[in-house]
């Protein structure tokens, strides 16, 4: 009865779209929060938040190096809560490039991407490089020091790539440096290509969860299903409401960065990428360039796109870890990783001096492949242990492999992050 009269209470016009969205009624296991946090109704919630609040500062913002500058000062000083719009733009954008890599992490170790739904974890890995996209080319606009130096680093490092690097970069900036060419390109790309590209995927990103059954939930005899009105939708309500009214309290006190204007002849010290390349920025302190930029990466997207495609032995859909020791293993993994990449590298900041030691041989050996096998042999040693005396199958051994890249990459983050100074050097 109560269901009937919350249904009747919403317009039908209403309820047909959220029905597009949902099926009529759903297992009830599917509502639980913990079953997924509603990260992936929230990540959409935050594209609304910042396509909305981007197309705002549109309206007074000019992507010119004369004046793209000024006119963020216009926003902040001038416009009717300007600041606080460019502050709920600035921190959803930041909570979505979080929320998307949580999301992705959720499905994953839910055993989310097999069978039915593999090709949607490739959907979804495309949509996390769109919102990667997204971020970096809206990073430039403000066009101060923090935006100028952080673009010119990522392209430096695009430079690395074997062959077409040069190209890749030329084409990125639209000039043989970041000026005004790279602002009209980031400026296109970010309100009007990249917008675009997120719209059609995340339609057919809904449109293959919808169609795999929604949620993936692990096999039972018995299932229960309420209707989707009211049951999930008064839950989607409060996490919308709670994330909405979280974001709006913050962008009162919070205020989105802007330094002085960008001079490209006075680089700070020390010179970092946008807070989520941080961990690329790291590797290449460490490794030659060709196994920084280019081995490493492709490497580690091939791995993360082919994961639904390897040949696993047992996969339990909609159960987190797959098993009992897939769970110790995964998070047992994590944390050695972690350990072991920050002691490796103190090490090579402080001790390990291959360069100089073989300075006789290539740099792609001295700078590359040794401080490849340092990292790549123990950990290969640690997930043997594992097969050998735990009798671990495939799946956890490749969960746990999962693991240890990335917490390795968060580690990298955070030390560049937090433990850098001047100079790139550790402060400690």
């Amino acid at each position: 009865m109560a269901n009937k009269e919350s249904e009747q209470r919403i317009p039908s016009s209403l309820e047909k779209f959220i029905l597009h969205l949902h099926p009529k009624k759903i297992d009830s296991r599917a509502i639980k929060f913990s079953r997924t946090f509603g990260l992936g109704g929230i990540l959409a919630l935050l594209f609304v938040l910042v396509s909305l609040t981007g197309l705002i500062l549109r309206f007074s913002y000019i992507p010119t190096v004369e004046h793209a500058y000024d006119s963020i000062i216009g926003i902040r000083d001038n416009t009717v809560l300007g600041q606080f719009i460019r502050n709920l733009h600035h921190l959803s954008a930041k909570l979505m490039v979080l929320v998307s890599f949580l999301h992705l992490i959720r499905v994953y170790y839910s055993q989310s991407i097999f069978q039915k739904r593999a090709e949607n974890w490739t959907y979804g890995l495309l949509l996390f490089f769109l919102v990667l996209a997204s971020s970096f080319t809206g990073y430039l606009l403000p066009w101060d020091q923090l935006a100028y130096w952080a673009v010119t680093v990522i392209s430096q490092i695009i430079e690395y790539i074997p062959l077409i690097g040069n190209s890749l970069a030329y084409l990125l900036r639209g000039s043989d440096t970041v000026d005004g060419n790279t602002l009209i390109n980031f400026y296109t790309l970010h309100t009007g290509v990249i917008p675009l590209l997120f719209v059609v995927l995340m339609s057919v990103h809904f449109w293959l969860v919808r169609k795999a059954g929604g949620v993936a939930l692990p096999k039972t005899e018995e299932k229960e299903t309420v209707d989707v009105i009211p049951n999930l939708l008064w839950k989607e309500i409060m996490v919308a409401s709670i994330v909405i009214g979280g974001l709006f309290i913050v962008s009162v006190f919070y205020e989105a960065p802007l330094l002085e204007q960008a001079n490209p002849l006075k680089s700070p010290n020390p010179s970092k990428a946008p807070w989520y390349f941080l961990g690329a920025q790291e590797l290449l302190l460490h490794l030659h360039p060709f196994f920084g930029a280019v081995i490493i990466p492709f490497s580690a997207a091939l791995f993360f796109f082919g994961l639904p495609y390897f040949r696993y032995n047992n996969v339990n859909i909609g159960v987190w870890f797959n098993s009992p020791l897939g769970k110790k293993m995964s998070i047992q993994s994590s944390i050695i990783s972690f350990i072991f990449t920050f002691f490796l590298i103190y090490l090579l900041d402080h001790f390990l001096h291959f360069d100089i030691w073989f300075s006789g041989i290539p740099s792609v050996i001295s700078t590359g492949v040794i401080p490849f096998l340092l990292y790549t042999l123990p950990l290969a040693g640690y997930l043997l242990f594992w097969y050998k005396n735990h009798k671990a199958n495939n799946t956890e051994i490749i969960m746990a492999c999962t693991s240890i890249l990335l917490s390795s990459y968060v580690c990298m983050l955070l030390i560049s992050l937090l433990l850098r100074g001047e100079g790139m050097q550790l402060i400690f």
